[in-house]
């Protein structure tokens, strides 16, 4: 029997048998329900050695922890398998010959109309990740007002890190996940962090488009081979052994008909070499995802130090004298500050200043060109495609609905708003475009699939709480609001 394989004690199939019963279930029913043959779940309910994953799946189902079923017997010597030396060696080969193209890869900053790539470890800024995850928080309107100036409780993204070894790191569009799997994997590739593991960053939807459509196992065996990494045992080996971080970047960009392959073939992977470390980034409000031995986390805004830091460093490599005047120009503007506390338009604002060295009089086209990155440019740059409700609204559509929400919701003095506000907003919408529309399928628009659509793609409506809405940025509400009343007064 191999470490891939578990098997449950006496008293841990006890357990199961009163579980099967308490579900009223038969084993036949059981294997039916996960989708599987019957013989895995006889041979598990028997004591026999089973499949890792199906093994923690059956537990799982049958509300069990898995490890308190599995037999001592399950694990046998990590050194029966190879020595500690031999595993050293191992690593340290490997990560001599994945060195060079984790640097390539990842040590690499080029976004929006940047002319040219910067290096991320010149101006890579510290992340914050937060207690909890804003929009799970069960708060009420008048809670969230009362607590609007006491910022979550957060701590520094490299501590959550080492405190968990299964991280789901959600996030806002723009907000820097990717940057952040990036540096967690330059870190541990120069041996700072985690350095007695080997970092493996992978692009999910790149994995999900691959040809032939390999599994995780495979995929990784390829990368390394494409290192000069012969053996093809060698991912196992060190995945086995709990030496290995895996970065799988982008879940949410996966498209909709490969989602349910690459979400198990995670399942499969973190459950089989569950000694190893994995972290997971997708923004939040996209799908509902479900990885039992994940510790969801969110990244935090920027505050006005990191924005500091970000803008001190971004300078000094193009041009030093204009970071005081960056910095004073963002202090005497509210609503540029505010957008500055996302990672990507503070980029876009210094990128701006580069070229303007002022704020003042472009106020509406920096407004406009924000909206523009979240409602096109960003997804565009990157090659995704992301699944509609039913039939998609156009761009110019959107940020019309956008506006109207925007208006409807300034009028009423609200900058937090309950979801059946938004609701009815876009309902109200689009039978007014249904009237101009002989498109039966705009009357399909479904609100509330709607509404969890545009906020998982765009990122302008945010979840502050459960069924708590606002806009991402007072400026961007302000700014679609006052266009709004200008084209319908």
């Amino acid at each position: 029997m191999t470490r891939r394989s578990l098997q449950a004690s006496s008293e841990g199939i006890n357990k199961a048998q009163a579980a099967l019963i308490r579900n009223s279930l038969t084993q036949q029913g059981l294997a039916g329900e996960l989708g599987i043959s019957r013989q895995p779940v006889t041979k598990f309910f028997h004591g026999k050695p089973v499949d890792r994953y199906i093994f923690v799946t059956i537990c799982e189902k049958l509300n069990l922890n898995w490890e308190e079923i599995v037999a001592s017997s399950s694990f046998p010597d990590v050194e029966a398998e190879a020595s500690i030396s031999e595993i050293e060696s191992l690593l340290q080969t490997t990560r001599e010959k994945v060195h060079d193209s984790i640097q390539r890869r990842c040590n690499v900053m080029r976004v929006l109309n940047m002319e040219q790539p910067m290096r991320l470890d010149e101006i890579y800024t510290d992340v914050n990740i937060l207690e909890r995850v804003t929009s799970r928080r069960r708060l009420d309107i008048e809670e969230l007002l009362q607590d609007i100036d006491k910022p979550q409780k957060w701590f520094p993204g490299l501590a959550v890190v080492e405190r968990y070894d299964k991280l789901m790191i959600l996030g806002k569009p723009g907000t820097g996940k990717t940057t952040f799997l990036k540096w967690l994997a330059i870190l541990c590739n120069l041996g700072e962090f985690q350095g007695d593991r080997l970092p493996i960053f992978i692009t999910l939807k790149d994995f999900a488009e691959a040809r032939e459509q390999p599994n995780l196992l495979e995929y990784i065996t390829q990368q390394l081979a494409e290192c000069g990494v012969v053996s093809p045992q060698t991912a196992s080996t060190l995945l086995t052994h709990g030496r290995v971080m895996v970065l799988l970047d982008g879940l949410d960009a996966v498209k909709e008909g490969d989602i349910e392959r690459v979400s198990q073939e995670i399942r499969h992977l973190t459950t089989r070499f569950y000694a190893s470390s994995f972290a997971i980034a997708s923004r939040i409000a996209a799908r509902e995802y479900i990885f039992e031995q994940f510790t969801e986390v969110e990244i935090a805004d920027f505050n006005y130090q990191q924005i500091t830091n970000f803008v001190t460093k971004w300078f000094q490599i193009t041009d030093p004298v204009k970071t005081s005047r960056f910095l004073d120009k963002l202090q005497a503007s509210q609503p540029l500050q505010e957008l500055a506390t996302n990672p990507l338009l503070l980029t876009f604002l210094c990128l701006v200043f580069a070229d303007r060295d002022n704020f003042a009089n472009h106020l509406a086209e920096i407004y406009q060109e924000g909206l523009d990155i979240f409602l096109q440019t960003w997804d565009a740059q990157r090659h995704i495609q992301r699944s509609h409700v039913n039939q998609p609204l156009s761009r110019q559509q959107k940020e019309e609905l956008l506006g109207q929400i925007a208006g409807t919701t300034l009028e009423q003095g609200k900058y937090i708003f309950p979801q059946k506000t938004v609701e009815q907003e876009i309902t109200k919408y689009i039978r007014k475009l249904a009237k101009a529309n002989s498109a039966v399928e705009i009357l399909q628009l479904d609100s509330e699939a709607y509404l969890k659509s545009i906020t998982a793609q765009h990122g302008l409506l945010i979840e502050q709480a459960k069924g708590i809405y606002s806009f991402s940025h007072i400026a961007f509400q302000q700014y679609l609001a006052e266009k709004h009343i200008s084209v319908n007064s």
